[in-house]
């Protein structure tokens, strides 16, 4: 998969496009489609990262290394950015695959599962969120805003199933004595709810311009 990401490059200059190409579980980028034979500003192994969705912004998503990189983008829109995730997650779960089928027992593999289910959970309370709103609109139902959320709401929920049916694989294989336990989603905030939401982690965004 390929295309246009917006990505954080410093305070002075701010969101900058870049050209993102996802090939053979790496995710390189270019300052632009026409550079790409100039070689590659950056790259990253998505095996490696964890795969953050925000609960404000739709179209943002964050790969992380803990300890070491950031890789904080937003994509052209809420549906491009569930593309993104979805192509990440199928990357990410590919390598593992292939991992696991050389080393037995590996909880490394468990846990990455257990991260992309989190990831998963995340993304499906905000669009279920997003349906709802969109169907208590003022002034009536927005019926094509409800169709394009329903439409990534499925996707996401396709995804979410076939990685919870992988972790029960893992939890239930021999020498496994890893409990499993569902991931609590971080709900969006609602204006017509009097429950307080979660307060969101701020992070500081201090990555070197590329």
């Amino acid at each position: 998969m390929e295309g246009v990401l917006w990505k954080w490059t410093n305070y002075w200059n701010g969101w900058q496009t870049r050209w993102f190409i996802l090939e053979n579980g790496v995710l390189s980028y270019y300052k632009s489609q026409e550079e790409v034979n100039q070689g590659c500003k950056g790259s990253v192994k998505v095996s490696v990262c964890q795969i953050n969705v925000n609960n404000i912004d739709p179209t943002r998503l964050d790969l992380v290394i803990p300890g070491q990189q950031h890789l904080y983008l937003r994509a052209p829109s809420p549906q491009d950015r569930q593309k993104w995730l979805v192509a990440l997650g199928s990357a990410k779960a590919c390598v593992e695959s292939m991992v696991e089928s050389k080393v037995m027992n590996n909880e490394d593999t468990l846990n990455h599962k257990k991260s992309e289910l989190h990831l998963y959970c995340d993304l499906l309370m905000q669009q279920v969120h997003a349906v709802k709103s969109a169907a208590t609109a003022e002034g009536g139902p927005e019926v094509q805003k409800m169709e394009d959320e329903s439409s990534l709401l499925k996707a996401t929920c396709d995804t979410f199933i076939r990685t919870l049916e992988d972790i029960m694989k893992l939890t239930n294989s021999p020498g496994n004595s890893t409990p499993f336990e569902m991931p609590i989603a971080n709900i969006p905030a609602n204006k017509n709810n009097n429950t307080k939401s979660n307060k969101t982690l701020t992070r500081s965004l201090s990555q070197e311009n590329r």
